[in-house]
């Protein structure tokens, strides 16, 4: 059974910097893509950021430009460098992945539990 082990995230000052990660294990299959998704109060949860095993990355408009996206292809890990951090960006982020797809805002196939992101002045 696939699992993503998410770790990171927490209280962050307006402006800070914070890293997740997201490891996956027990994939049959090849994963193709990996990111995060994220769900903050009163909002519907939406994508963040993806890289494909291509090496393509995506990301939402909001955070281009302040949150980088990596992938340790040996250690089947995903990482999100999110610098600049704003009160908006306050959610819990999900790691998600696919084996069935290579575009992660059509589908997901996996999901991580979530982890806190608090971004406070």
């Amino acid at each position: 059974q696939v699992q993503l082990a998410e770790s990171g995230g927490g209280l962050v000052r307006v402006g800070g910097s914070s890293r997740l990660s997201c490891a996956v294990s027990g994939n049959r299959f090849a994963i193709n893509v990996m990111g995060w998704y994220r769900l903050a109060p009163g909002k519907e949860r939406e994508f963040v950021a993806s890289f494909s095993s291509g090496g393509r990355t995506k990301y939402r408009d909001s955070v281009q430009g302040r949150f980088t996206i990596s992938r340790d292809f040996d250690k089947k890990t995903a990482y999100l460098q999110m610098n600049s951090l704003k009160p908006e960006d306050t959610a819990v982020y999900y790691c998600a992945a696919a084996d069935s797809s290579y575009d992660l805002t059509s589908v997901v196939d996996y999901w991580g539990q979530g982890t806190q992101v608090t971004v406070s002045s």
